[in-house]
């Protein structure tokens, strides 16, 4: 399993047959691509031509909910919720949040016969799920390092001239792991080897208790590296440009802070408008310290 990007939150969704990516842009007003963070909950979202197949999916909805949640239970031992439907070339790629103690947002594919439903031929992109068990997993681990990280972004947003995205946008086209409206986790199991005796636990019982998957973490194996932590944050005013002042003042935080995971952060300050179409927020003039200079907290 490849390591989930930390440079932006656009979901690259990777078929049998080779990369779904977002077809050609419809002609469209320029004025219409973007729409503020604080509205945006994912609608002009799209994949590689999925137009027919979006009419398929909707048509469908029941049934494809039904055999996603008997995939990622059987699969995953995980209850889901569904959140969103989107036709792609083959098929839907079909957006779910977890249901219980461990949560993380991902997605799963099912193809299609024609204008027919494909029953148990749902799949996932490879590494996708599991990185997202393990980003839900080392939220609960480091539980009072993030709710101390969570409270420090709440404080910003509320004194300073920000937002995140709305939270409904991560629910219908985000499928990134753990996802707050202020940042995501990147992780993975296959190169690290703290994590992956919690993710077997996990396998083996998933209603194992947060002590349980603690006492599982291999912390002699861990480093920075293996825990990444992406805060995606947009300027609040529709017109205005990222601040370099308050990007500044995070980044400096974010290197002296006490209490917060240990881990690499990336910082990104973008302007108010997100990409309807891709769920991208990170443009030319975003100000970003990232990969491979992001911030390194030992």
């Amino acid at each position: 399993m490849k390591k989930k990007t930390i440079i932006t939150y656009a979901t690259v969704l990777l078929l049998v047959s080779g990369c779904v990516e977002k077809e050609e842009a419809p002609k469209v007003n320029p004025n219409t691509k973007y729409e503020r963070a604080q509205d945006y909950i994912g609608e002009g979202y799209f994949l590689n031509q999925g137009s027919e197949n979006d009419k398929i999916a909707e048509a469908n909805k029941e049934k494809i909910e039904k055999e996603v949640k008997k995939f990622f239970l059987e699969e995953y031992k995980t209850k889901v919720k569904v959140h969103n439907l989107v036709g792609n070339v083959e098929g839907a790629t079909v957006y779910v949040e977890s249901e219980g103690p461990l949560h993380f947002y991902t997605y799963a594919v099912i193809p299609f016969d024609g204008e027919k439903v494909s029953t148990n031929r749902v799949f996932s992109q490879e590494g996708q799920v599991e990185s997202g068990i393990t980003d839900g997993l080392y939220r609960m681990i480091f539980d009072e390092e993030f709710d101390r990280l969570d409270e420090y972004l709440d404080k910003i947003v509320a004194e300073e001239e920000v937002v995140g995205r709305r939270g409904e946008s991560l629910g219908n086209v985000g499928g990134a792991g753990y996802m707050t409206p202020y940042y995501f986790i990147g992780s993975s199991t296959t190169d690290d080897e703290a994590i992956l005796p919690a993710y077997e636990l996990y396998m083996r019982n998933p209603q194992a208790s947060a002590e349980q998957f603690r006492g599982a973490f291999n912390e002699e194996k861990f480093s920075a590296d293996n825990l990444r932590v992406s805060i995606m944050l947009f300027m609040e005013e529709e017109n205005a440009e990222p601040s370099e002042e308050l990007f500044n003042k995070i980044t400096e935080d974010i290197e002296r802070m006490s209490g917060i995971p240990t881990g690499t952060f990336s910082v990104f300050i973008n302007d108010n408008r997100v990409h309807k179409e891709s769920f991208e927020g990170v443009k030319d003039n975003s100000l970003e310290r990232a990969y491979p200079n992001g911030i390194v907290r030992d």
